[in-house]
């Protein structure tokens, strides 16, 4: 029997600017099932990326309901979205967002000291060694190239064995050829690791390789 890892009721999101209420999302629903590959597809301004942030616990819905690994994040505090996030998600961003004072394996560890787990140097060097960059761990961020940088993202996100995974326009800053690899990499990495896989994207030719879209246009499922 399969699992909905996550399910999104009826959500509506609105930002408030003076006055006015400005409408970004409204009255999205849908289910994902555990283990599988999404992705949530849309032009710029759509309200992708603030359904992803919604969907991982970063900011809470104007209306309706968000459930993750059977947890309802609506309501709950900033402590308390911080601690799922910590237990079940991982992020891979478009501007990679590593901390520029710490090394490549330090970048890896940090979801491991954040969940307040003793850091595993072992694994976290097995992961940089599984996307290619194991001579890299004593190398910073300014020292490694977009696609490397991306690598760490990627290497970075799968340390604390997340239940769910959201990539933000994972290959948004990379060449094409770069752009491929790391799209190989991040789907090999998920399958053997079982987790279920969210994709905010534009690249339709990325979208197709899942098994779910999710097509947003104006703020509603297209």
């Amino acid at each position: 029997m399969s699992t909905k890892i996550l399910q999104i009721n009826q959500v509506s999101k609105h930002f408030v600017l003076g006055t006015s209420e400005i409408p970004v999302l409204k009255d999205v629903s849908f289910e994902i099932e555990e283990g599988s590959t999404v992705s949530i597809v849309g032009p710029s301004g759509s309200g992708k990326t603030t359904l992803l942030g919604l969907c991982a616990g970063l900011d809470q819905p104007s209306e309706g309901t968000i459930t993750l690994n059977g947890i309802q994040l609506t309501g709950l505090n900033e402590d308390q979205l911080a601690a799922v996030r910590n237990e079940h998600v991982g992020f891979v961003f478009q501007n990679f967002q590593l901390l520029p004072t710490l090394t490549a394996l330090e970048n890896v560890l940090v979801p491991l000291e954040l969940r307040g787990l003793k850091p595993n140097e072992r694994d976290a060097l097995a992961l940089l060694q599984r996307v290619g960059l194991g001579h890299r761990a004593d190398h910073y961020p300014s020292q490694l190239s977009g696609g490397e940088q991306q690598r760490v993202s990627i290497a970075r996100a799968f340390a604390n064995k997340p239940k769910i995974l959201f990539a933000d326009e994972p290959t948004g800053n990379l060449d094409a050829e770069t752009s491929q690899s790391i799209e190989e990499m991040l789907f090999e990495l998920n399958r053997e690791s079982g987790t279920t896989l969210i994709i905010v994207t534009h690249d339709l030719d990325l979208a197709a390789k899942t098994q779910q879209i999710i097509p947003i246009k104006g703020g509603k499922i297209a």
